[in-house]
């Protein structure tokens, strides 16, 4: 199964899949595509000789460009590891059951449009929650509303600072995702 990862950002999430299936024999990192030609994610993949593509927003939008790009990497599944635009409806349908996502709260809470990265966690520290966690779901027409696969959570102490709770949210993304991933993907054969 040829996978492509969708990034905008450092790709620490993106470099740890890519190590997780390097000897798969089921699954292939295909691809990682980002929005950004700047995001760190392009060198992390260069280095395990991932191709990669940038596709900017206007490009991203576009029908044809888009899926002829999966076309031309044969890509059977697509993981969306810190990729911040909002994926067209045609994708969505093209791919129904084959996206996840990755998102850093315990889903419904903190979730849809503007929360990602810090904005999350300083939520979650606002609001004094005494947990946070990371949630793995499909990707549907609505932000981070698609079903729940899973979800890990870690405790949170009153002293911990946004930075903190990301810290231990990372944690868990490290240590789970990669494997989520692949339970989802023997799930469809």
């Amino acid at each position: 199964m040829n996978i492509a990862i969708f990034v905008s950002g450092s790709g620490t999430n993106c470099e740890n899949i890519i190590r997780y299936f390097a000897n798969h024999l089921d699954v292939n990192v295909a691809l990682v595509l980002s929005n950004k030609a700047d995001a760190y994610a392009l060198v992390r993949a260069k280095k395990y000789n991932i191709p990669t593509v940038v596709m900017p927003k206007a490009d991203f939008a576009e029908e044809d460009k888009l899926m002829s790009v999966m076309r031309d990497y044969h890509i059977d599944f697509i993981v969306l590891a810190g990729f911040l635009l909002m994926v067209p409806d045609f994708l969505i349908d093209a791919y129904e059951h084959r996206m996840l996502n990755i998102h850093p709260a315990l889903l419904p809470k903190y979730g849809g449009r503007g929360m990602y990265g810090m904005h999350v966690h300083e939520a979650v520290k606002a609001a004094g929650e005494k947990e946070t966690g990371m949630t793995v779901h499909w990707v549907s027409r609505v932000c981070d509303g698609g079903e729940i696969i899973a979800q890990f959570s870690t405790p949170l102490s009153p002293d911990d600072t946004p930075d903190d709770i990301a810290a231990k949210e990372h944690v868990l993304e490290q240590q789970y995702f990669p494997k989520v991933i692949e339970e989802v993907i023997n799930g469809l054969k």
